[in-house]
């Protein structure tokens, strides 16, 4: 999956399990996007097996360090087609605690959002998970995964200038984690820890010429590339849960499907009024 058209899956027939994973992310882990491949594997396969082994290992290294990436299986003397890389990114402000906890339920949902993908990508606000089966580590790519925009817009020369100083602040961080603000203008970016300084310098620019151009003048804006990510907003007007101005596919498909899977809750609960009637 070379970065990417994010795909979206339909209701699988257990319509509880999904209602419970996508409206879990309402709480404390909120999800930014996900993006999985279309193609499958095989259950009981040694990808399956190099898979969860590395699923777990980004958990056990969680505790250790905000980033690590692995390769598994892709020694001489393994199975045809069972390599698979991952790498897993917390965000630069959190502490190694809170940094374990978004991982661990990063990794328990991303088996159910791509079940059986060879790909998966899997952003939590404060934290990211990817595997692929393909070695992608440290190698740029600055395609847009996702993207934001407010509605609202400013138009006053002043704020528009605090803005680009942000933007500019938040371009000159090669490597690790990096805030910035000027008036109520705020900000912060990251690159994946893959990246060498040269690399990140070129996402981080990058980003912010897609900010610029697809957010405009709104007062708040994330745009997330395959390796890096930038976001600032207005103090006292940015809401983290706002839709962006086209309305992201990820707030529709998790509308859907807990529009869909609350009718049939509710159809479930008549009928079974009116059995007992």
């Amino acid at each position: 999956m070379n970065q990417k058209m994010l795909k979206f899956h339909k209701l699988s027939s257990n319509l509880f399990l999904f209602f419970t994973f996508f409206s879990s992310f309402v709480g404390s882990h909120v999800l930014t996007y996900f993006g999985c491949s279309q193609e499958k594997f095989q259950p009981n396969t040694p990808f399956e097996t190099n898979l969860n082994f590395l699923l777990s290992s980004f958990v056990s290294s969680s505790s250790q360090t905000l980033y690590n990436s692995f390769a598994i299986g892709n020694d001489t003397n393994a199975p045809l087609n069972s390599a698979v890389y991952g790498l897993y990114q917390c965000r630069g402000d959190l502490m190694t605690p809170e940094c374990t906890q978004c991982v661990k339920y990063a990794v328990s949902r991303v088996g159910v959002a791509c079940p059986y993908s060879y790909s998966g990508t899997l952003q939590l606000e404060q934290c990211l998970v990817r595997f692929e089966n393909y070695d992608f580590l440290g190698k740029l790519d600055t395609s847009v995964t996702f993207k934001k925009c407010s509605k609202g817009v400013s138009h006053d020369v002043q704020s528009v200038k605090r803005r680009d100083d942000v933007l500019f602040e938040l371009g000159e961080a090669p490597q690790g984690f990096r805030v910035s603000s000027s008036g109520l203008v705020q900000g912060f970016s990251q690159c994946l820890g893959d990246l060498n300084p040269n690399d990140c310098s070129s996402c981080l620019d990058e980003a912010i010429s897609k900010l610029k151009s697809l957010c405009g003048s709104s007062e708040a804006g994330d745009v997330f590339l395959a390796q890096c990510y930038m976001r600032y907003w207005t103090a006292g007007y940015y809401d983290s849960h706002s839709k962006s101005s086209d309305d992201d596919d990820v707030g529709k498909t998790i509308a859907i499907i807990v529009g869909v899977v609350g009718g049939v809750a509710a159809f479930i609960v008549l009928l079974s009024f009116c059995g007992k009637s």
